[in-house]
């Protein structure tokens, strides 16, 4: 167990660069196992829950060596289809070993998946589209999938499942036929995954669309492929810094993916300026509420992309207790994730949590250091930005929450200017 201190109201400023996208690296080394030769990636995040999926790896049999950001994977060795499982009930994205594992060596068994506790989180989706390409599923204690006959196939998703998404596209990747996949997620990570599948050899139409056309191949080959930066931890470092009024320049920055950051950030009064491949932030600016037409309160709402990320919504509601005026907060994805509130009001938060989906935030409020706990990675970012912003000292328990989905935290909010130090 770990935990932060924070001293509060240091500004952040200076040059910073974003870590890998978490969220594309997962699913990139479970498609290591579509092929026998090597695949080496880079800009891969150093965090806890890609260390757990690299032991999972190695546990099945595939060849694992990690210098830096660099992975270098070989499954051509590959010798068991059964998760270990402990591995799986540390992380969610031990699920999406299931497709590949199946598609390309016949049977893949894992415990139900851990995780954060955010609300329920189905694995039907994933089951049923499976199930489309010649995939026999199996549920109870433990999951098993077993390959009858690939077959490509058409597949309405019953929600937009970013992991359900890459699951099936992974297993139809070599799914003989064409596989069309309506209402499929398109997230930044997701695109990424099919640009590491296309240089793999993989045949996908309609990247960066709703709609994903397959055309099944006969084998993939090995790939080198470069993990695009996370636009999640750069919403979060951004945030990070207009609390604290500092000047933050951000640097490789995938403007079509920041795009729809900004905007929900505009609303708050937060400017971030692009300039080119970079991100800069105005020093000691102001944040006010931008009412709706007819001065109506404003609302920021999530959903699949292009809509706000659901893994921002609590960093921007601690970016909302810092500017003057109301915003309404629609959390629609996840019917627990925005229980974490209570502690920003006792942190002197100006908050009224309507339902487990809205919360309304009144602002600026003058926040104050607290004792906290941190119940999942993207709520204790949140509530590490909140210490920052905070006056007086601020201690987060559970820190190794955080670490699971950004690197070096600590290291690298303290080369900005932050206060804050580590305890084991």
């Amino acid at each position: 167990m770990a935990r932060f201190i924070i001293r509060g109201q240091k500004r952040l400023s200076g040059r910073y660069r974003p870590a890998g996208n978490k969220n594309a690296a997962l699913p990139m080394l479970a498609a290591c196992v579509l092929t026998d030769e090597p695949v080496v990636l880079q800009n891969v995040p150093v965090i806890e829950d890609v260390e757990v999926m690299l032991q999972i790896l190695e546990q099945l049999g595939v060849a694992v060596a990690r210098k830096g950001h660099t992975v270098n994977l070989c499954a051509a060795g590959i010798r068991r289809s059964r998760l270990k499982p402990e591995l799986c009930a540390m992380a969610r994205s031990s699920i999406l070993f299931a497709g590949p594992l199946a598609a390309r060596h016949g049977r893949a068994v894992l415990m139900p998946p851990g995780g954060d506790v955010i609300g329920r989180r189905r694995l039907d989706t994933h089951f049923y589209g499976l199930q489309a390409l010649g995939i026999d599923v199996a549920g109870g204690r433990q999951y098993s999938f077993r390959r009858r006959k690939l077959r490509g196939a058409e597949i309405l998703l019953d929600e937009a499942s970013v992991t359900a998404t890459e699951n099936i596209l992974m297993a139809a990747t070599l799914s003989p036929g064409e596989t069309v996949i309506f209402n499929a997620a398109c997230e930044p990570h997701v695109q990424d995954l099919c640009a590491l599948l296309a240089a793999m050899g993989a045949r996908i139409d309609g990247v960066g669309t709703n709609r994903l056309r397959v055309q099944g191949v006969a084998r993939l080959h090995g790939a080198r492929h470069r993990v695009q930066p996370d636009h999640i931890e750069i919403g979060s470092f951004a945030a990070a810094a207009l609390v604290t009024g500092g000047e933050l320049r951000i640097e490789d920055v995938p403007a079509a993916h920041i795009a729809v950051i900004t905007r929900a950030f505009r609303k708050l009064g937060a400017h971030l300026a692009p300039e080119g491949r970079k991100l800069r932030l105005a020093p000691r600016r102001k944040m006010r509420v931008v009412n709706d037409f007819g001065e109506a309160v404003p609302k920021i709402e999530d959903g699949p992309w292009p809509g706000f990320p659901s893994d921002l919504m609590s960093v921007a509601i601690v970016l909302a207790t810092q500017a003057r005026g109301t915003m309404l907060f629609f959390e629609k994805m996840f019917e627990s994730r925005l229980y974490f509130v209570d502690r920003l009001i006792h942190m002197g938060a100006r908050i009224v949590q309507c339902d487990p989906h809205r919360v309304l935030v009144v602002g600026p409020a003058r926040l104050h250091g607290t004792h906290l706990a941190s119940p999942d990675i993207r709520a204790g970012m949140a509530m590490l930005v909140a210490a920052l912003a905070a006056g007086g000292e601020s201690v987060i328990d559970n820190a190794q929450s955080i670490d699971r989905g950004y690197e070096r935290i600590e290291h690298r909010l303290r080369a900005l200017g932050a206060d804050i130090t580590r305890e084991e």
